[in-house]
């Protein structure tokens, strides 16, 4: 069957494939568009099986609202920045994003194994692996979190162009502009200061006595401090760990839009709450960075062009 330049791009406009490989589907099929469809989705898949052993370090995390009570965050990696604001990409991210908000799985497993929202003749995995093909990076759903109110609702936050992702539930007797708009601020609180604790009381017993260990070490190595009162050490590492603490738990840290630079996140809350007439707390959060904990590419340009042109 003679393969015409109308079917290549026809086949081309359905999977997003190089012209020359639908040209190529289209021979080995004797011009049959869907098994044409299938020989590219298997070629993507050996193409996919390549590149997942290249380091997806970029990307972005995106956040999807089902309603007030409903939210999800997702990261996905791509290999290069440039990837990341591909708008193919961003359209898949979103889609990814749209699939957890609506989804009942308890880990990525789960998650992947579910039939893809957008096309339930195939996965979330199988969608992914044809979105290799089409973009032709290494890409990775990394995780997700999805994120049900129980007594007030949710706000979602994403910053730096999907470079963070934030959600913040709200424990709260009113749902109303004023609370979402706080919620908002404490959003991007948690995005530019990255708190690791709501309050102290999420704090492990162990935790603090590790830290505790740690700065008693320290101290005792130090030839002036270690000569001190037992008494004073003591306080010496009450007040390093409340510091700490300050840092790390969300309402002890001072307000980012505090006017008097000294209000804490507590304070804040207390305002809003005093405000709306109702009590308004942060019950949990979430916040994605991407790329954190992953190692990223070294890119040495000069080193692989003189290394080609040794070859």
């Amino acid at each position: 069957m003679a393969i015409t330049a109308a079917m290549v791009k026809e086949l081309r406009e359905m999977t997003g494939a190089g012209m020359m490989d639908c040209k190529k589907a289209l021979n080995e099929t004797n011009g049959n568009m869907d098994e044409s469809v299938e020989f590219l989705r298997k070629n993507g898949q050996a193409k996919a099986e390549k590149k997942a052993s290249r380091i997806a370090a970029e990307g972005l995390c995106m956040v999807v609202t089902k309603d007030d009570q409903t939210a999800a965050v997702v990261e996905v990696n791509s290999e290069t920045d440039f990837v990341a604001k591909n708008a193919t990409f961003q359209e898949f991210v979103k889609a990814v994003a749209t699939q957890a908000v609506n989804s009942d799985a308890a880990d990525m497993d789960a998650f992947m194994a579910e039939k893809w929202n957008e096309d339930a003749s195939k996965t979330v995995s199988e969608a992914l692996v044809e979105k290799v093909a089409v973009i032709g990076e290494n890409l990775k759903i990394r995780r997700f979190e999805k994120v049900v109110a129980e007594h007030g609702c949710v706000v979602p936050y994403v910053h730096g162009g999907g470079r963070i992702g934030v959600i913040v539930d709200a424990d709260t007797d009113v749902v109303n502009d004023t609370v979402k708009e706080a919620m908002h601020n404490i959003a991007m609180q948690i995005a530019a200061l990255n708190p690791k604790y709501v309050s102290r009381d999420e704090v492990s017993a162990d935790y603090i006595a590790h830290e505790k260990e740690i700065l008693l070490a320290q101290i005792m190595n130090d030839p002036k401090e270690s000569q001190k009162p037992e008494k004073v050490i003591n306080g010496m590492i009450e007040g390093r760990i409340s510091k700490e603490l300050k840092e790390v738990c969300l309402v002890d840290q001072v307000y980012v839009k505090a006017e008097d630079g000294k209000q804490t996140v507590a304070k804040y809350l207390e305002e809003v709450s005093k405000a709306v007439g109702g009590t308004v707390k942060v019950k949990r959060f979430v916040r994605f960075e991407t790329g954190e904990g992953l190692e990223k590419k070294q890119e040495d340009f000069a080193a692989e062009v003189a290394a080609q042109m040794n070859a």
